[in-house]
């Protein structure tokens, strides 16, 4: 004798189905049940009104223990209607009806039905479609994918949202014909060509020390902008390798950079018997060898910061020496150095770049000239 299978009804298969799919999102991706029922019963009730072509109010209610799902008819109950609240449109003549005749009912009408009813309450009617178990499916599984993707894109936020202004190390993943796409876990940061050391060659697969410039919440996760070119990745470099920045024994006062040329950075010491340009060189050379090697033999000059601004200066147009400074404009920023003969072609640098960078660092117009040409100004 044969057994006819009973096939399960579609209501009970989408209610048992919404079940698994809740218990799964709020279990294993840790989203938050309100959330996802919430979700659902909006794009339950969308699905509704475009299927059936429903012109009433509706709403979607979900069961949260069974998982059953049901749709209403939602009539809101006002204060007797009055006609006199009707408008005509003096070019149409055309009446707008002041009350919604379709979604409402006058408490007059409301109380015939159950003399409970108040103003404002709202009277439910089941209207749930017979195969509206098969919609109920469809969209719970576009809601529980997109509620991951998400949760997801939050998590990665919420775990990269601090990290912009700092250093990571990750894995060269992908280039394309303007970025290298550095994997840094959970995303990948976007390394423009245009901001590699110039000259450097990278290679897949390859770790790398990228600094992080800009992190921003995009649709499809966190956009991570990264560079090695910029001055924050020589001065988090320095934090990195020299852990006497991260104790306070150390200060680093300013960093600036020509990518690929040179850098200065100006140090301090809280510690009197600490000196700060002999901590950053250390032992043998080895920690400022590590920042070199890392920034490709990119040309660097410690400076010793001073709170004395002509003093300063001088230290900041190294590798020249000698070097009379006077301020010559506090409020404008400008400063007038004196140079022999021997170290001006040293302060102002190949291209002018070494007295570009000091301008940098001190936040100061520098004029340099030679006491020639002071003389030969004084005597015009």
């Amino acid at each position: 004798m044969r057994t006819k299978k009973v096939s399960e009804d579609p209501s009970v298969a989408s209610a048992k189905e919404f079940k698994k799919a809740l218990e799964f999102i709020t279990t294993e991706k840790g989203i938050d049940e309100d959330v996802v029922i919430e979700a659902m019963q909006t794009a339950l009730s969308t699905a509704f009104r475009k299927n059936e072509k429903a012109d009433y109010n509706s709403r979607v209610l979900i069961d949260r223990n069974s998982g059953e799902i049901k749709v209403f008819k939602v009539t809101t109950i006002v204060d007797n209607y009055n006609d006199d609240d009707d408008e005509i449109d003096p070019e149409t003549g055309e009446v707008k009806v002041a009350h919604d005749y379709l979604n409402e009912m006058t408490i007059d009408d409301a109380k015939a039905i159950n003399s409970d009813y108040q103003i404002g309450d709202e009277i439910l009617e089941e209207v749930t479609p017979k195969d509206f178990g098969r919609v109920a499916i469809s969209v719970a599984k576009q809601v529980v994918l997109q509620k991951i993707r998400e949760a997801e894109r939050e998590k990665v936020m919420a775990e990269f949202e601090d990290k912009e202004d700092e250093l990571m190390i990750g894995f060269l993943a992908m280039e394309d014909v303007k970025n290298y796409y550095v994997d840094l876990g959970k995303a990948r940061g976007i390394l423009s060509k245009s901001e590699l050391i110039p000259g450097e060659k990278l290679t897949m697969g390859d770790s790398i020390k990228v600094y992080i410039t800009k992190i921003e919440s995009t649709p499809k996760g966190p956009l991570i902008l990264v560079s090695r070119k910029n001055y924050g990745f020589v001065k988090r470099l320095f934090e990195h390798e020299i852990p006497e920045f991260s104790d306070g024994t150390l200060e680093l006062r300013g960093v600036a950079r020509e990518a690929g040329v040179r850098s200065k950075v100006a140090v301090a010491s809280t510690n009197p018997n600490v000196d700060p340009i002999g901590s950053c060189i250390g032992e043998k050379g080895r920690r400022i060898a590590n920042i070199i090697n890392e920034l490709g033999g990119e040309k660097v000059d410690l400076i010793a910061y001073s709170d004395d601004m002509e003093e300063f200066i001088a230290n900041a147009l190294s590798p020249a020496k000698n070097l009379n400074v006077s301020i010559t404009d506090e409020k404008k920023k400008e400063a007038l150095v004196i140079a022999d003969d021997e170290n001006l072609s040293l302060a102002i640098g190949k291209k002018g770049i070494n007295i570009k960078l000091a301008s940098k660092l001190t936040k100061y117009t520098i004029n340099i000239k030679t006491l020639a040409d002071i003389n030969e100004q004084i005597n015009k």
